[in-house]
């Protein structure tokens, strides 16, 4: 029976049944991701433990459990402004202790690019609350990406990786608890020799310090970057149309595990409404979006615990004239727990 590490590490392209929290490590490996940090916390800590699969001496990136999720984030932010493709991953709550630092991530120039995994947690499995993650990311004005499944995992954090790169920003990948933890065979890229780990951090870079004299002129890059979010997301086809020819003029927007639910409730249904899955989830592509809208005559939106996407869909509908019936929360038990198929039958 071949070892975590060595499937990890395997030079040709290949398939295999892994975890998405191990799949992840793999992406990472394709990737040239040169430095990993974490503090340890479900439903992460996979993550880490599939990277100490890999023998020290052969692991092609560096890795270490920091003293806490801030010191984390600076230490894979300092490999960055250096060149280096970095990541830091932690669990929902750790976002709070990380929080000084990640808020400050949009306005700067990171060089090398970074990648921020948070695993939220809806239904609390494994933590003192659900609280939702994505009211800062829009507040940090960060580019989140939300996979569903291992097999997304593994492909939006190679999408993450890229477009971070491209930009010389951070963004985040949006985990919850059961995309951590299902197993799905993956097919997997080539390995190819990872760049060597550069040392050359250039202060002409920055302002990597954002005083009143340059904060400003920061905040507007950050703005831009979205816009070139936007962009990237319809290059990659991160947000996709599931049509039926038994709509009945209704659609359905969602994203993440909740997609997968919506999927097996419609196999118990007369009625197949249109599906519009949002892979990037900050920042939203608007035109898609109004497109969807314009063309139902009613639209759910099913996102698991806060009102984040309902807010944005109906204040772009209203900005724009729309005048599709759009349903989002309509109780309190909505904005508590996971979206299992049972739940999402009720809707």
């Amino acid at each position: 029976m071949k070892k975590l590490g060595d499937i990890l590490m395997g030079n040709e392209p290949f398939e295999e049944i892994l975890m998405g929290n191990e799949a992840i490590v793999r992406a990472m490996v394709e990737t040239g991701t040169k430095v990993v940090t974490s503090y340890p916390g479900s439903p992460t800590p996979e993550i880490a433990a599939a990277i100490n699969s890999i023998p020290e001496e052969k692991r092609p990136f560096y890795f270490e459990f920091s003293v806490n999720e801030k010191v984390a984030s600076e230490v894979a932010f300092g490999a960055a402004v250096n060149g280096n493709l970095s990541c830091v991953f932690f669990k929902s709550v750790g976002l709070n202790v990380a929080l000084d630092t990640v808020v400050q991530f949009s306005l700067m120039n990171i060089i090398g690019g970074l990648v921020i995994v948070v695993g939220d947690d809806p239904g609390a499995n494994s933590s003192q609350n659900e609280q939702d993650n994505r009211n800062v990311y829009h507040m940090a004005r960060l580019t989140v990406f939300e996979p569903a499944s291992p097999k997304e995992a593994y492909l939006y954090y190679k999408y993450a990786a890229e477009f971070v790169k491209k930009e010389h920003t951070a963004a985040v990948l949006r985990l919850t608890t059961h995309v951590c933890h299902a197993r799905e065979k993956v097919g997997f890229d080539k390995f190819n020799p990872p760049p060597l780990f550069r040392n050359d951090f250039n202060p002409d870079n920055g302002p990597y310090i954002p005083l009143t004299s340059a904060a400003l002129d920061m905040k507007g890059k950050a703005i831009q970057k979205l816009k070139q979010a936007q962009r990237f997301a319809r290059t990659k086809q991160l947000n996709t149309i599931l049509s039926s020819d038994t709509n009945q003029g209704l659609g359905i927007i969602t994203s993440g595990l909740t997609y997968l639910s919506v999927l097996d409730v419609l196999e118990i249904t007369q009625v197949r409404p249109d599906i519009l899955k949002l892979g990037m989830i900050n920042p939203l592509d608007e035109q898609i979006l109004i497109d969807f809208l314009s063309s139902h005559k009613q639209v759910l939106i099913l996102e698991e615990l806060d009102n984040i996407l309902e807010l944005q869909i109906k204040a772009l509908a209203f900005d724009n004239g729309i005048n599709t019936s759009i349903i989002g929360k309509v109780d309190d038990d909505d904005f508590i727990g996971e979206y299992t198929p049972d739940k999402t039958l009720k809707k």
